[in-house]
């Protein structure tokens, strides 16, 4: 009866650690929590696996799967407004892909010193915020170091680490903090340990602060006109024909007096589809060239398009059989008008939304519509490299759309092919009034300090806005307005450590990864 009182009472502490570390998680993140916070988040949950249990168990599994369930829904429940099976399906399974990381680490710290299994912990975690960057199932949404998008006097040296600095900062201090409390409880001395802690916190915040302040980039102006329509995408972007968005953005050009500059729509502004190098897109890009010579400006817009492939040799992986010897090739694309036409297909593609993972496995079991999280029922089609789009006046800029914003060494590509703006289309209405949209913008700020460029973004309705290149919003349009902006912003072509470099620090996490794994197999084959 005393076993059962003491297991019972233990596994009611170890669930109360669980809860408090998923709930200081959900706390530190962007755009409602105290960042601060995430640098305690995990000394419950390292507490609850190194002190109070001493093997792996499916309890401590369990606990570990609550923590990261706390999490994720308390970040992440607004993708509810698009889709209630997709919100469900990212926090079930990111949860647990989370929860395999710190069981994995449970299991190698056993028969590892307490060093190397806390190297291999902050090894395994980076490895798995690169996994997710780039697999079919890609959700990267919740990696540690986008939680300081709001916090951007704190994270200038982004421009050296890209977000991986941030999660490798995180961790250790976490580690540092959570080693703290253990001596503490132990009663030993803790003079020095809190100097380390004080020192390995304090200091980065100090350079950023300093290259903050320091950092002043300039380069030859470009005049933006940004517009935000506020179109509701459920109830009435679908039902505008082409030529209606066409006459609006007539009308907005010529209220505003609009002349020689660049003019930024979002994301499928144009979202009737329509088939490349048909008719139709030939009667749109002469209504949008006679545009471009009555503003003398150039047009970068967001648009569908299509393909109808009948040669079975030309058909891609994401090709969509229509059943009747034809398949179709659609894309959600940018395209510019300016002395040539240029256009861009989205590659960073939403999962479920305009992707099917693993097509080729799942599509023969499941059919193409089965799948559905929220409006899939053709897979589109992407671009293997990014492009950027040439202008006549100066600007070398990069059409990057929605989703494709997160993903840091993914957006360093357009800027080491000349990249001199960055410019963000997007639809962020899909997720209402929650933190969905202001998260998506935030994070946009990640991407100017990494690669040290403005940053104009254009949404149907989110929030439109300029960035500069230390991550400060200058002029934005609020979510839920129409509204445009007018602005001149600098053309920059400095090229930061980062972006020649990458997610460097991936792979020095991988390379411990390997060599700590290979000893704990080595150690294995000893003890049998």
């Amino acid at each position: 009866m005393t076993n059962l009182v003491i297991n019972r009472l233990k596994f009611s502490k170890s669930l109360l650690l669980s809860v408090f570390s998923g709930i200081l998680l959900g706390l530190s993140w962007p755009t409602y929590g105290i960042s601060s916070l995430i640098f305690i988040s995990f000394i419950p949950l390292l507490y609850l696996i190194n002190v109070y249990h001493k093997r792996f168990s499916f309890q401590l599994f369990f606990l570990i799967y609550l923590t990261f369930i706390i999490w994720n829904s308390i970040s992440t429940s607004w993708l509810y407004y698009a889709s209630f099976e997709g919100m469900l399906f990212a926090i079930v399974v990111n949860s647990l892909l989370m929860t395999f990381i710190f069981s994995i680490y449970k299991i190698i710290s056993l028969k590892i010193n307490e060093k190397l299994s806390f190297i291999f912990l902050i090894s395994l975690w980076i490895s798995f915020e690169k996994f997710h960057l780039n697999w079919d199932f890609s959700w990267p949404w919740l990696n540690l170091g986008n939680v300081f998008s709001e916090k951007i006097d704190w994270i200038q040296w982004y421009e050296f680490t890209g977000v991986f600095g941030g999660t490798l900062w995180i961790l250790i201090i976490n580690i540092l903090l959570f080693k703290l409390l253990i001596f503490f409880l132990n009663k030993n001395k803790l003079k020095k340990q809190f100097i380390y802690i004080l020192t390995a916190l304090i200091i980065p915040i100090i350079i950023s602060k300093f290259i903050f302040h320091q950092t002043n980039l300039s380069g030859e102006l470009g005049k933006i006109f940004i517009m935000q329509p506020n179109i509701d995408p459920y109830d009435e972007k679908y039902k505008r024909s082409n030529l209606d968005n066409y006459n609006y953005l007539v009308n907005k050009l010529e209220k505003n007096e609009v002349k020689n500059s660049t003019i930024i729509l979002p994301e499928t502004y144009f979202s009737d589809a329509i088939q490349r190098d048909s008719y139709n897109l030939n009667n749109l890009t002469e209504r949008l060239i006679d545009l471009k010579e009555r503003f003398n400006s150039e047009i970068l817009t967001g648009i569908e398009l299509f393909d109808i492939i009948t040669d079975s040799s030309q058909i891609k992986d994401y090709s969509n059989d229509l059943k009747d010897g034809r398949w179709l090739n659609l894309f959600n694309s940018a395209v510019f008008i300016s002395s040539k036409i240029q256009y861009y297909n989205k590659s960073k593609l939403v999962v479920g939304i305009e992707k099917m993972p693993y097509k080729n496995l799942i599509e023969p079991i499941l059919g193409k519509i089965l799948l559905d999280f929220g409006g899939l029922t053709y897979s589109r089609g992407f671009d293997d490299q990014r492009k950027n789009f040439e202008s006549i006046i100066g600007f070398n800029v990069s059409p990057i759309i929605c989703y494709e914003s997160i993903y840091g060494e993914y957006v360093t590509e357009y800027t080491r092919k000349g990249s001199n703006l960055l410019a963000i289309i997007t639809n962020d209405g899909w997720w209402d009034v929650s933190q969905g949209h202001k998260q998506h913008l935030s994070y946009s700020k990640l991407r100017a300090i990494e690669n040290r460029r403005n940053i104009v973004r254009s949404a149907n309705t989110g929030v439109s806005a300029v960035i500069n290149y230390k991550g400060e919003i200058t002029k934005s349009i609020p979510y839920g307005q129409e509204g445009v902006i007018d602005a001149e912003v600098a053309l920059i072509n400095k090229i930061t450590f980062y972006v020649k470099y990458g997610d460097y620090i991936f792979r020095i996490s991988l390379f411990f990864l390997i060599i700590i794994s290979v000893h704990y197999i080595a150690t294995i084959l000893r003890i049998k």
